[in-house]
């Protein structure tokens, strides 16, 4: 576990983030998506966390982003999904165009959900324990 310490605190904060291409058109061919995971990586680094891990398919993208305690999952979510939309219609305009209207690429929802090394009864388990101590 990579374990970052902050200004009165110590944290490990891992979330497992994917949305989908608006009406799961298959647009994010190989150029678009390396082009994406360039774009998601500048954004990351300009909003200080970091994408860990990043793929996709043709209409959808994975991203396993490591963060601090003060990073609001919906303004990273919409940092990283509103900058890599307008970025990528400036660069890929006419193709993306052609399969998308309205001048929406991402579908507005997302999934989220924490990562850890630890299972959720592990927790629970280590929680219970600390009594006993």
């Amino acid at each position: 576990m990579n374990v970052t310490h902050g200004r009165g605190y110590v944290y490990s904060i891992q979330y497992h983030i994917v949305w989908c291409v608006k009406y799961r058109r298959k647009v994010l061919s190989s150029d678009i998506e390396q082009s994406l995971k360039e774009i998601l990586r500048n954004i990351a680094q300009d909003n200080n966390f970091t994408i860990l891990e990043c793929t996709g398919d043709l209409d959808h993208i994975h991203l396993l982003v490591d963060c601090s305690p003060q990073h609001y999952i919906p303004d990273m979510i919409k940092a990283l999904k509103g900058v890599s939309a307008r970025l990528l219609f400036k660069q890929y305009g006419e193709e993306l165009k052609s399969k998308l209207w309205n001048g929406h690429l991402w579908n507005p929802s997302y999934f989220v959900a924490t990562v850890s090394e630890n299972t959720e009864s592990q927790v629970r388990a280590y929680i219970q324990s600390q009594k006993e101590k």
